[in-house]
């Protein structure tokens, strides 16, 4: 049972150090499969969002010798979250909470894709210039 969970561990970091990788199978798999390329887009989104969290995380802690990243992620996301919820509510009177994970979802994929690029930029030019 320890080797199932080592491959799953393996598999995971593979995919989300290079989370190029999961959107493109993801999104020309799905395309292929059911025509639908914005569908296929959306849905390949959401895929790499969960593995760009764990990556972002990952490289905050090593960078900032720290262990908030994925707190500070999740925090930021339910923060989010509430905000859209607090507009939702005073513009429509009500709260669709379905709407509101997917927005915060698809936002966090954009956010935690452009801290991916910043971080690994970082921690890239601090491994080459520490010698």
């Amino acid at each position: 049972m320890l080797w199932i969970w080592e491959s799953i561990k393996h598999i995971y970091a593979f995919l989300a150090v290079l989370p190029i990788i999961p959107f493109v199978l993801v999104y020309f798999g799905y395309a292929a499969y059911t025509g639908d390329r914005k569908q296929a887009f959306r849905i390949a989104m959401d895929v790499t969002t969960a593995l760009l969290i764990g990556c972002v995380a990952v490289l905050f802690n090593l960078l900032f010798k720290s262990n908030f990243g994925l707190y500070g992620i999740l925090l930021v996301l339910l923060l989010g979250g509430g905000l859209l919820g607090n507009a939702q509510y005073r513009l429509k009177g009500n709260v669709d909470f379905r709407r509101i994970m997917r927005a915060i979802w698809r936002l966090g994929f954009f956010v935690m894709a452009f801290c991916y690029l910043i971080l690994m930029c970082i921690g890239l030019g601090k491994s080459l210039f520490m010698v």
